[in-house]
């Protein structure tokens, strides 16, 4: 799949592009097999809790170390009062991040087919490396809102070129909590950046008082998709998903690319610690199994 240009002048006057049917349903629910068995074989007793609600985010051991591990977060609702989970484990999780593109062969795979590959590379990434990954369940009734935020706030490079290959595993809808962006809204400010404190954990910094599009409102349109639709993301869009409160589950993955020319900063939050695990481009092979 190669993008046309209209596609690409699309994207480049928008700040994303919708394209369906751009990945198999085979692959797509190949990578929710293989997020079920990762969080059936995750250990519950490790909490670690994701929000985006927060002005300043609690980032414990496992968040600040996932940048190269496979770590699974748990939703803000998952837990009652006395520290239980309310439901099954499976249907607790928020995400899985945020290095399974690089560390398991089911997520590499997926993360480097030629589909998400030539994307990239038609959107005009020179050098494209592969930064983060999510795998993000949205589960029935506990799905969490993801806050209007820009990607390039979490993952900042000069000049900045991150750029999101969001995949819809499943349909994602008004109800169960689509994405909604703001069109040419990349064209608005950086408004903070989410950095290591030199003094511990993380904190975020401000850039600019530009306000955000209200959650739902005109400022904002959704991007309803269906399972297999890859929805490119320029790393400046101001984008926001709702809770879910209906009954169906919405997964999604989303494997975040910068140009390897920019400078990424030391004090991004995210950061390779194990120098025999660099950041890499689509050609490289698939690792072994561990």
């Amino acid at each position: 799949m190669v993008l046309s240009a209209s596609q690409v002048a699309a994207y480049e006057r928008d700040g994303f592009l919708v394209v369906p049917d751009a990945i198999p349903h085979d692959a797509c629910d190949a990578l929710i097999a293989r997020a079920t068995q990762l969080v059936d074989e995750f250990d519950p007793s490790t909490v670690s809790v994701f929000s985006t609600k927060e002005q300043t985010r609690t980032s414990d051991e496992h968040f600040l170390a996932s940048g190269d591990g496979i770590t699974c977060f748990f939703e803000e609702e998952a837990f009652a009062p006395d520290g239980s989970l309310r439901q099954d484990k499976a249907l607790s999780i928020n995400k899985i991040g945020h290095a399974m593109h690089d560390l398991d062969p089911v997520f590499d795979a997926f993360s480097r087919q030629p589909a998400i590959a030539e994307a990239a590379a038609a959107i005009g990434m020179a050098d494209p490396k592969l930064l983060q990954s999510m795998y993000i369940f949205k589960s029935p009734r506990i799905g969490g809102e993801v806050t209007c935020h820009q990607d390039s706030a979490f993952l900042y490079t000069d000049p900045m070129t991150v750029v999101g290959f969001w995949v819809a595993l499943q349909d994602a809808t008004l109800e169960n909590g689509c994405l909604w962006a703001q069109p040419g809204g990349h064209r608005t400010p950086l408004r903070q950046r989410f950095v290591l404190d030199p003094a511990g954990g993380t904190r975020f910094e401000q850039l600019d008082d530009t306000p955000w599009p209200e959650p739902g409102g005109p400022e904002l349109v959704p991007l309803e998709a269906k399972k297999g639709t890859m929805v490119l993301l320029h790393g400046l869009l101001p984008h926001w998903s709702d809770v879910n409160r209906s009954e169906r589950s919405r997964h999604a993955y989303t494997v975040h690319v910068i140009d390897a020319a920019a400078d990424y900063p030391a004090e991004n939050w995210l950061q390779r610690h194990d120098p025999a695990l660099p950041f890499r481009g689509f050609d490289r092979p698939v690792p072994a199994p561990a």
